[in-house]
């Protein structure tokens, strides 16, 4: 699980590398983007989101419950309570932190476009001007 939240999180922070750059790859990024979020596709992200989130609050009950279990013994945890309390402290961080890099495609997504329409509004003001 870990290892795929690893990779996750590598591939946006690359999709957020190549809409911050202008380069063909971004117009492809942004095309690929557009589609996604047509027909179904904004569906299944919603769904996957969700998803994320029902995971990241399962993976916080979790180390919640660790934590209280270490009140109610002699105040220190056990070792195998502080393996596991790390590995979901991980696997927490890095759900939190692959939703919060969505986020940010999303809207760098938003306002690439919104540049993009404004480029064009600006340059057909251009035209009928001259």
């Amino acid at each position: 699980m870990i290892q795929l939240l690893f990779a996750l999180v590598l591939a946006e922070m690359a999709v957020i590398l190549t809409l911050l750059f202008r380069t063909p790859v971004r117009k492809l990024v942004m095309k690929g983007l557009d589609r996604s979020k047509q027909g179904r596709g904004l569906l299944v992200a919603k769904t996957v989101t969700g998803t994320m989130i029902m995971l990241f609050s399962s993976t916080v009950h979790s180390v919640m419950k660790i934590q209280k279990r270490r009140s109610t013994e002699a105040g220190m945890l056990n070792p195998t309570d502080e393996v596991l309390m790390a590995r979901r402290h991980l696997e927490a961080s890095l759900v939190g932190f692959s939703l919060f890099l969505a986020l940010v495609i999303d809207r760098l997504h938003y306002y690439i476009q919104e540049l993009n329409l404004l480029r064009i509004g600006l340059l057909f003001v251009l035209v009928l001007t001259s």
